[in-house]
């Protein structure tokens, strides 16, 4: 369960005295905590776990952004670090090509065919892909296959 492995790797990080890895993990096992106390759950499952991951993987990009834009590189590198020791949580991420297969079993299944359609593709596209990709990239190619008449 990712639970555990984050668990076993913040404790690890922590007897190394890994002091970047175990700040990343400990404010990662924080905002998990805080998602779970917010649905009223002990645990979340991992579907739950990676969304919380993304969003702090979101942030860092953000900041690495900012801080970039504000000539502050130091800072910038040290928000990559971290971005790179959440996306290590994260499940292999789908290529284009197998985004587009699941869109056309997607389409098949759902029986749509315009943009009046994108909302329910996109509701079975996730439940699919399950964090396998960045949901504007799924939105930009439903919204591409949509458009174009098969």
């Amino acid at each position: 369960m990712l639970e555990e492995k984050i668990l076993n790797d913040y404790k690890e990080a922590m007897k190394l005295r890994d002091s970047l890895k175990s700040s990343v993990l400990s404010f990662l096992r924080a905002d998990m905590l805080n998602q779970a106390t917010a649905k009223k759950k002990n645990n979340l499952d991992d579907p739950e776990i990676i969304a919380v991951i993304k969003k702090q993987i979101k942030q860092r990009q953000d900041s690495i952004e900012q801080f970039t834009k504000g000539m502050r590189l130091e800072m910038a590198e040290k928000e990559k670090k971290e971005l790179e020791m959440l996306k290590v949580y994260l499940p292999a991420e789908l290529s284009a090509e197998q985004i587009k297969a699941l869109i056309e079993e997607a389409v098949i299944a759902t029986g749509a065919s315009g943009m009046k359609d994108m909302g329910r593709l996109m509701k079975e596209l996730t439940v699919k892909i399950a964090g396998g990709a960045d949901g504007k990239l799924v939105s930009d190619l439903v919204r591409q296959r949509l458009s174009t008449p098969s």
